[in-house]
């Protein structure tokens, strides 16, 4: 006879196969969720100010300042597998010495489908520096700058996906009076 440490083993056993199953179609179910969010991303003005850093006194940098406006409609990414959105605005551009960058201005968590319209006409929320000399140098005079968002859901894998882009590279606006950082 089975003994009742045996049988409450393997019915514990069978509930989390059970478990694991569904968690595992709930996993593949989002996967095959597929949702394209169109945006609109314009870029007002880039003005470049040179400062002083507070690490390294002696070293010339500049910071840049981001004027933006952002329209998108994200609720198509809202499903009942989806936890929530991390929003982001990247900046890419190339430095003087014709390595590529790619910055974090600025992001928003969206956590729900009532929130997922969006309409942001503001400035970088973190810095865009550049240490190695100035933007003005580099290759390409500009940098193009791209939406992009992260799907969080409650089972399964991060998704990423980009819901607008600039069409061709803003151009920096070097100032010539002295920011302070």
């Amino acid at each position: 006879m089975h003994s009742l440490y045996s049988r409450v083993n393997n019915l514990s056993a069978f509930l989390s196969t059970c478990t694991m199953a569904l968690l595992a179609a709930i996993a593949l179910s989002s996967l095959l969720f597929n949702a394209d969010p169109k945006g609109d991303l314009s870029i007002a003005s880039v003005k470049v100010h040179p400062a002083k850093s507070h690490r390294y006194p002696r070293k010339k940098m500049e910071n840049g300042f981001v004027n933006f406006n952002i329209t998108a409609d994200l609720t198509p990414l809202f499903h009942w597998n989806t936890k929530q959105l991390f929003l982001y605005l990247e900046a890419e551009y190339q430095n003087t010495k014709g390595v590529n960058n790619s910055v974090v201005i600025w992001d928003r968590i969206i956590r729900r489908k009532e929130d997922a319209v969006i309409n942001v006409a503001g400035r970088n929320k973190y810095a865009f520096k550049e240490i190695s000399s100035s933007f003005k140098n580099a290759p390409t005079a500009g940098s193009h700058y791209s939406l992009k968002y992260n799907v969080m859901p409650y089972v399964g894998a991060l998704t990423y996906g980009e819901a607008a882009r600039t069409s061709e590279p803003v151009e920096f606006t070097i100032e010539a009076a002295p920011y302070e950082v």
